[in-house]
C-alpha cells in the first residue's frame, strides 16, 4: 500500500472498513455462525475488535481470535485449528475483498456442500503471456490459451474435514500454498468453480481503493 493507509483491513471505504464490509456480506448471507480472525499483532487485534463491534448483527456470532503466522498458509492452518466441532463447512476469505456479494456466498455455499470444496472465479479476459526473463529486454513469448485460464477469488469454502486433511498435507510435504485450493489440489481433491459476476477486486495498492469506492459510488456492486 505504499503507506497510503496504515491497515487495508481497517481503511475506510465510502464511511465503512473494509474489514466491516467483509463481514457484513457474510452476515446478509446467513451462513456462518461462528467466525475465526486472524491478526499479525495485539494492536491489530484491538482494533479489529472494535470495528467489529460495531458491526451490526456481530454480537450474535461466535468469535475466536488467532494470531497469523508469517505466511498466509500459516494463518489459515491455525484459523483452521482454533474451529470448534469437526463437521460443516468452512469459509477462507482474505477481507482485503470487501465487495463479495451475499448472494455468491450463498451460491458458493450450496456448490461447496454438493461437491465438498468451491471457489468463487472469474474468467481471464487478458492475453496472458509466459516468460521467464524479466521485463525490459527482448524475449521469447509464450502465449497461454485463455479460454482454459480462471482468477480465483475468495471466499473458498471447503467440507472442513476435507480442508483440514489439505493443509495436513501440505505440511507434511513442505509446500508452498498461495490459496486454499491448491492445498486441495494438492492432496488429490477436485474443486467446483462459481462463476462470480460481480467485481470483487483484492486491494493490494492504492488505487484498489478508489476502484472500490468507484464501485461503489456508481452502484457497480452490491
Amino acid at each position: 500500500m505504499r503507506r497510503a493507509v496504515a491497515d487495508k483491513t481497517l481503511a475506510r471505504i465510502a464511511g465503512r472498513t473494509v474489514f466491516a464490509r467483509s463481514l457484513t456480506a457474510f452476515l446478509r448471507a446467513k451462513v456462518v455462525g461462528q467466525v475465526v480472525i486472524t491478526h499479525r499483532s495485539p494492536a491489530q487485534k484491538r482494533r479489529l475488535a472494535a470495528a467489529l463491534a460495531r458491526v451490526p448483527g456481530a454480537a450474535k456470532l461466535e468469535v475466536s481470535w488467532v494470531r497469523g503466522g508469517a505466511e498466509r498458509q500459516d494463518s489459515v492452518a491455525a484459523g483452521l485449528a482454533a474451529l470448534t466441532g469437526d463437521k460443516g463447512l468452512v469459509f477462507i476469505h482474505d477481507c482485503a475483498r470487501p465487495l463479495v456479494a451475499p448472494e455468491q456466498i450463498r451460491r458458493l455455499a450450496a456448490a461447496a456442500r454438493k461437491h465438498g470444496a468451491a471457489v468463487l472465479a472469474h474468467r481471464v479476459t487478458d492475453t496472458i503471456k509466459r516468460t521467464k526473463k524479466p521485463p525490459g529486454r527482448p524475449v521469447q513469448l509464450r502465449t497461454i490459451n485463455r479460454n482454459h485460464l480462471w482468477a480465483v477469488e475468495t471466499p473458498q469454502a471447503f467440507d472442513r474435514r476435507l480442508i483440514v486433511r489439505a493443509y495436513e498435507i501440505v505440511a507434511q510435504r513442505s509446500e508452498c500454498v498461495t490459496d486454499d485450493t491448491q492445498a486441495v489440489e494438492i492432496a488429490g481433491g477436485w474443486v467446483a468453480i462459481v462463476e462470480n459476476p460481480h467485481p470483487n477486486p483484492k486491494i493490494t495498492s492504492p488505487a484498489d481503493i478508489a476502484l472500490v469506492e468507484h464501485l461503489l459510488a456508481h452502484h457497480l456492486t452490491r
